[in-house]
């Protein structure tokens, strides 16, 4: 008797169950953003266990909506949940830092420095010449673990730091001279309980 009060009371409905359909809501879009990177990566046998938790957290959240339509709290909920989770998701996927990256880098300046630089690094480095708007270039091409972009893009401009440089994802690497290939397999779920990192 005592919970069922509780249940219908004020504070309940406006503030205890907009708060659970919020917490619901971005637990199920971050389970969602990591599913689709599982997928992929190719973690067959992850993917689909999220998928579970997700859709099964998502089936609770809309239920109480559904029991709750008269109550425009609970909508605002469950719209900032998914908007909350995305950007939880965003996150999460970033501290995985899973998967790898063609990272391509065209420089009319003579890019034997740059080569030297990522080859002592222990990075593998094609280079090709090419022909551009402006001229001839040098186009240079390394393949790293998505955690290495920062120490990647720190080499390039100590190299020059108006180097032109893009980062493509790639779906799947064999062979080549790579820095550790301890990262290419699979992730350390450890790092989901790390702090964030600040800023980018």
């Amino acid at each position: 008797m005592e919970s069922q009060l509780i249940v219908n009371s004020g504070f309940y409905m406006w503030i205890v169950l907009p708060f659970l359909i919020f917490l619901a809501r971005v637990l199920d879009v971050s389970l969602g953003t990591v599913r689709v990177i599982f997928v992929s990566r190719g973690f067959k046998y992850l993917s689909p266990l999220i998928g579970f938790f997700e859709i099964l957290i998502w089936l609770l959240a809309i239920g109480q909506i559904m029991k709750n339509l008269s109550n425009p709290a609970c909508y605002i909920a469950y719209a900032g949940g998914f908007a909350m989770g995305n950007y939880v998701g965003i996150q999460i996927a970033d501290r995985l830092s899973l998967g790898v990256v063609l990272i391509r880098v065209v420089t009319k300046e003579d890019a034997s420095q740059l080569v030297e630089l990522l080859k002592s690094a222990n990075y593998g480095v094609t280079s090709v010449d090419g022909h551009g708007t402006a001229g001839q270039v040098k186009v240079v091409f390394t393949i790293v673990p998505r955690k290495e972009i920062k120490r990647v893009a720190d080499l390039i401009r100590k190299f020059n730091p108006k180097a032109f440089y893009s980062i493509e994802e790639v779906g799947f690497v064999e062979k080549g001279i790579f820095l550790d290939r301890k990262a290419w397999r699979g992730f350390n779920l450890t790092k989901l309980f790390r702090p964030f990192r600040k800023g980018k």
